[in-house]
């Protein structure tokens, strides 16, 4: 079952969904590439230079961050930069780290992640990578902040835009 706060110590709750075209890793992270990049794979220790989109598919499907630049909305008028992190510093999220070794730039993955790879305690502010706009921290913050029977499930599509 989904771990939601509301239904601790039931015997029931929201079974775990799985995709039959992902790979399940040990850890529990699915993911799919849709598309293969080339050169060299990113490794422990690299700089990964990303661009990431976030969705709350356990809840509405709510986007929390747009990739290629902001589109239209609550989007319009914010500036994106490239979100770049040390591959193995844990400055990020466990299911981005996971996602992005052995990646190579231009490909993009797109994964399914569970509450447990997730933000610690439910707070995007403690790790990477963090919604850029108001309106992306303030569903993000609904989703991980709500003690109710919410499903905590993100998803994310990311772009290697450069290993250094």
């Amino acid at each position: 079952y989904e771990p939601m706060p509301a239904l601790e110590n039931k015997d029931y709750g929201k079974t775990r969904m799985t995709y039959s075209d992902y790979v399940q890793s040990e850890s529990g992270l699915q993911y799919i590439d849709l598309k293969v990049g080339t050169g060299p794979a990113a490794q422990e220790g690299n700089t990964c230079v990303v661009d990431w989109a976030g969705v709350t598919i356990g809840y509405y499907g709510r986007p929390f961050e747009a990739r290629n630049k902001p589109k239209g909305g609550a989007f319009t008028g914010d500036e994106k930069d490239f979100f770049r992190f040390k591959l193995g510093d844990h400055s990020v999220i466990p299911a981005f780290e996971e996602a992005v070794l052995g990646m190579k730039p231009g490909g993009v993955r797109r994964i399914i992640v569970p509450v447990e790879l997730g933000y610690p305690d439910n707070d995007y502010n403690k790790l990477g990578p963090k919604p850029t706009t108001f309106s992306g921290q303030r569903a993000l913050a609904f989703v991980l902040g709500n003690k109710g029977m919410i499903d905590k499930t993100l998803l994310f599509d990311v772009e290697l835009i450069a290993v250094r």
